[in-house]
């Protein structure tokens, strides 16, 4: 299977599985960005439950605006609050000890450009999940592409807790407050690896994805 993905923050779980389980995977670099999405926002899990996290853009580029070319505004100090939101949810899990120095330091060097950020996230992400790099980028825009299972717009935030949501089926696994609250499915992978650790990339690899003919 050929996957194509758009860039998104901290990947959820469903988006990491289809990059998981696809043999060749491809980052749209040539749409215009879109709001609310995944690709400047990734969703947490703490005591209260679910917790988005978004990553402030420019609202100064105009509209249609390529997604490699938006700017992250630093306008407020949100990798601080983003790093505390992070400690926060997962400070107790079995594995974020072993990872924090290898996400600290996106917290606290500037990146100008979102599309940036993301990748160098990505890298990391894999490197930790021990899952090869086989993403490459689109060279050109295609609405309805051929040959490639189209996750573009079925990955969304505001669609995962929609009882049609294509990924509703995820196998649960243990959460930090998983004494208190009920598993929470298609959170950011950063909320799989904190809990299951090198069990991840295994898990990835069995969740069931729709069927999005290429």
């Amino acid at each position: 299977m050929e996957a194509l993905l758009s860039t998104a923050y901290l990947p959820p779980v469903e988006w990491m599985s289809a990059y998981a389980q696809a043999e060749t995977v491809w980052l749209e670099a040539e749409e215009h960005y879109l709001k609310q999405t995944y690709r400047n926002r990734c969703i947490l899990l703490n005591v209260s439950g679910s917790v988005e996290l978004s990553i402030p853009v420019s609202k100064t580029v105009p509209n249609h605006c390529p997604v490699r070319e938006m700017r992250i505004s630093y306008a407020e100090n949100w990798p601080r609050n983003h790093w505390k939101s992070l400690e926060t949810s997962y400070c107790t899990s079995p594995y974020f000890l072993y990872y924090r120095d290898y996400l600290e330091p996106f917290y606290q060097r500037r990146y100008d450009w979102l599309w940036d950020f993301n990748l160098e996230m990505l890298s990391v992400m894999l490197r930790l999940l021990r899952l090869p790099e086989k993403h490459r980028l689109t060279a050109a825009y295609e609405a309805h592409p051929e040959g490639v299972a189209d996750f573009r717009a079925i990955i969304h935030p505001k669609r995962r807790t929609a009882p049609d949501y294509p990924f509703r089926n995820m196998e649960p696994y243990r959460q930090v407050f998983s004494d208190r609250q009920p598993f929470t499915p298609n959170l950011s992978v950063l909320d799989l690896l904190c809990n299951l650790g090198p069990e991840s990339a295994e898990y990835l690899k069995r969740q069931p994805l729709p069927a999005v003919a290429p």
